[in-house]
Formats: structure tokens, sequence, C-alpha cells
């Protein structure tokens, strides 16, 4: 099919994985357009500088005449005029991850890393391992691994390393995303509610796990965190071999003797009850010790040498908006995170109050996503902010898209904090809490902000402030 192909259009082209495969099949020599409501730098930058012409706003005109193929982005749903247009015009159109089965994983070793948290951290890992030990892996990940400088790559080897998510695929499949991508190895990190807007319930995120699961072909290969209870469930579903990891006593991969300073960690490591190494990770907490006994388990399915994982462990550079650095000033330590689950909020302030037990650590949160504006989550949230000196919250993103029965209370949020006699404020605007934290920040303080967002430009506004002050 795709021999007759030569013009393809992506509808909502500026999301991060939409504008990574739009560049990917550019390089394949397809000719690439694409159109957005939200055409703005970085995405628009990038897209131009790959020779992709953006169309502004959605319009049915931006398909005539007629490209071959069609992806439509998850986000878009009837009533989108290119979504008709599609539609009343027979033209061939796909989703992205099946865009990404058809045109990318036909042929290659699949290696699909999954479950609530944790799967950009590890899926960068494994890419950089592979690279470091010359296998040229090509991958596809929701973030910007800092040793790449982007979340793509399209190289000669044999293997596509591939960041999978249980969100649906598009309007026309709500299948999970991760059901097209083929597995030879599945990386199962753990399981959570989330994506409250696709699933109503645990079980049914389980359920969208052990589909995957019964994906694997028996010469593959099922890794998976054993310390996880909704991760253990589902392992007697399972064709292939599965090998579990974590830090419990009765896990195939078992890291003990964790040992942590600042900024690294030291670990052994044992393979069913063996040793089989001594690693030091430039990363610190339990969740990264975890996500490093996934990479090693994959190393091993590999026959990778040792030294080759602990090189690439020692050159590993982390994750863009995963406790990212962005400024320093006046002995203020500014931190912008991706975190927006009550988990991932908890890991990571727990994890940043750990390596700096006598710092100030204010905890500034943006609820944005669908599980994260819902009431349900309320006592994971009161629990997750208990290691943070100060907290602040901005209202609700988008408050309408979550019904008003089942929304969380921003300001019960804050006065439960309080009860906990912990320190905690809402305020209207990105402004105001820039006025606020600028007015009463002190030097050695940390401020972590936490959005899978924009978040109104915070960063660069509060580092201005701060600059000038």
């Amino acid at each position: 099919m795709n021999s007759t192909i030569e013009h393809i259009h992506l509808i909502a082209i500026c999301g991060t994985a939409m504008g990574s495969i739009a560049a990917m099949l550019k390089s394949q020599g397809y000719k690439i357009t694409g159109s957005d409501e939200h055409v703005y730098p970085p995405m628009s930058t990038f897209l131009e500088e790959q020779g992709i012409h953006i169309y502004q706003g959605f319009d049915e005109k931006n398909l005539q005449p007629h490209p071959d193929l069609v992806i439509i982005g998850n986000a878009m749903s009837r009533g989108n005029p290119e979504v008709e247009y599609v539609l009343e015009n027979k033209i061939r159109y796909t989703s992205l991850p099946l865009a990404i089965k058809d045109f990318f994983l036909r042929g290659k070793h699949s290696i699909v890393v999954s479950g609530t948290h944790g799967k950009t951290t590890t899926s960068s890992l494994i890419a950089w391992m592979l690279e470091v030990a010359g296998k040229k892996p090509s991958f596809l990940i929701g973030g910007i691994p800092l040793n790449f400088k982007k979340g793509f790559k399209l190289d000669s080897g044999d293997i596509f390393v591939v960041e999978g998510d249980e969100y649906d695929s598009a309007f026309f499949d709500k299948g999970a995303k991760f059901f097209h991508y083929m597995p030879d190895i599945v990386v199962l990190n753990n399981i959570e509610f989330d994506h409250a807007d696709i699933y109503d319930n645990l079980d049914q995120i389980k359920l969208a796990f052990r589909r995957l699961i019964n994906l694997i072909p028996r010469n593959g290969l099922l890794i998976a965190c054993g310390d996880d209870t909704n991760v253990r469930e589902l392992l007697p579903a399972a064709f292939s071999p599965v090998q579990t990891f974590g830090l419990a006593d009765d896990n195939f991969w078992k890291a003990m003797n964790i040992k942590y300073s600042s900024s690294h960690s030291t670990f052994d490591v044992t393979k069913e009850n063996s040793f089989y190494g001594t690693y030091e990770l430039p990363l610190s907490g339990n969740h990264n010790i975890r996500n490093a006994l996934a990479t090693i388990a994959v190393a091993d399915f590999h026959d990778l040498p040792q030294g080759v994982i602990q090189e690439s462990f020692t050159n590993f550079k982390s994750i863009k908006k995963r406790l990212e650095i962005r400024a320093q000033i006046n002995g203020i330590t500014i931190y912008d995170d991706f975190a927006h689950h009550p988990t991932e909020a908890k890991t990571t302030i727990d994890g940043l109050k750990n390596q700096f037990p006598n710092k100030r650590l204010w905890a500034i949160f943006e609820p944005r996503t669908a599980t994260a504006k819902r009431k349900s989550m309320e006592k994971f949230y009161i629990d997750a902010f208990d290691n943070a000196d100060i907290t602040i919250f901005a209202p609700l993103h988008l408050p309408h898209k979550v019904n008003a029965e089942e929304r969380i209370s921003v300001e019960e949020l804050v006065s439960k904090i309080r009860e906990r006699q912990n320190e905690a404020y809402l305020f209207e605007s990105v402004e105001k809490i820039i006025e606020y934290i600028v007015n009463h920040v002190q030097s050695n303080d940390l401020i972590l902000i936490m959005s899978n967002g924009a978040f109104g430009g915070i960063h660069d506004l509060l580092i201005e402030r701060l600059s000038s002050r």
C-alpha cells in the first residue's frame, strides 16, 4: 500500500507525536502537509525547518488536491471540517498509531515501553543504551531525551523503541494506542488509574494492559515490575516468557544495597538471585532504579556487555521536563517537571526532599489533565504534597471539560492540605503565582513547577522576574 502513497496530510500536526511522525515520513521521501489550530513554536519552528507546510486552522481547502493518505490525530472528532471532508470524499485515512505500525514497525524488533508512569525515562534509557551498543536503533518517545535532543530517530538497525500508552487511537478507533505496536518486548512499569476521560475505572485500564500482554509472541519477552500488585495480577495472560523486576526479593531482576548521593545512585543487581553486577546511575529515587532494571533486562535479552550498560548509564542526560533545571538565580533553583498524576507529583516531591532535606521546597502545580481535574483524585493529591514546604495551585485548566459533579474543588484541596498544618494556596492566574513567589522566595529555595502543558509560560516569566529582582 505504501508504494502508492506520495502525499500525506496530518490533521492536528502540531502535537508532539504527530510532529515527530511528520518529520519521520518526510525523511522517507513523502510529501507532507499538515494543519492545526495552535501553530506556534517550538513545534511550528521545528516543522518549518523540516520543510513541512502547515496550514493555520482547519479547512477542507487544505485537502485540495486530495492527498493519498490522511493521518487524523486523536484529538480530532466529528464536526471538524477536514474530518468531514475526508469522510465525504472517501479519502484514505488512518490513525497515528496505525501509521507508526504500517510505516515504521513492520519488519522491526519492537520494544514497547508501557505503564502509567516512567515510560519516557525508561524508553530513553533503553534507546540510549542501544545507541551506545552500536545497534543503531530507531525510536519514538513522548518526551525529548537530552542525549538525542529530539523525541524520534530513524536509523538502519532492526530495533525500534516506542513509548506505548493506553490512550485511545482516534475517534474511529477507541482501542489503546499500544495495541498497534506489534511488540516483541513489552516493558510494563506499573498500572494505576489514569485517563479518566477514556476509562471509567481501574479494571478497564487493567483490561487494556492484559490485551497488550496477550499480543507478545512466544519468542518475545514481558519485562514487568513485580513490585506492582496490579501488574502481577496480569502476568498469567502472557504466552511469552516473563521476567519481573523491582526491589522485592522474589523478582527475577532485583536491585539491592541502594545508595543515593545528591545526583547519583549506586546499586547491586541480581538475576534469579545470582549477583549480576553493580551499577551507578545519574538519577535518584527508587522509581529510577526500577527504570534502570528494566533497561538491564532489555540489554540481557540482546546479549549486550555489562560495560555497555554502565557506559550508557554514566553518559545518560535525562529528559526535558523531567526535573529539568531551568535556572539557578541567586541561590534559587527552578525545576520544570511533567508530573501531573498524583503518584508522579508525590514521587517527584519526595525525591527532591530526600535529595535536599535542608532546603525549602515550593511545589507549583497546574491541574491540567482529565484525571487531575477529577474529584476522585482529591485524597491522592492531599498525600502527594505532604513533603512540600509551600504548595501553590493554579486554577483548573479548561474546567468545563469535566462535568461539574465530577470536578475537583481546588479550594477544598487547599483547605484539606492546610488541615495537615501544611502551607498551601490557590491563585487565580500565573501572574498572581509569580507575584507571590517573587515576594516570598529566599536564597537556597527549590521551586518545582509541575504541569504537562505550557502552564501559561510561567517558567520563563518567573525566571525573568527573579533575574531582575
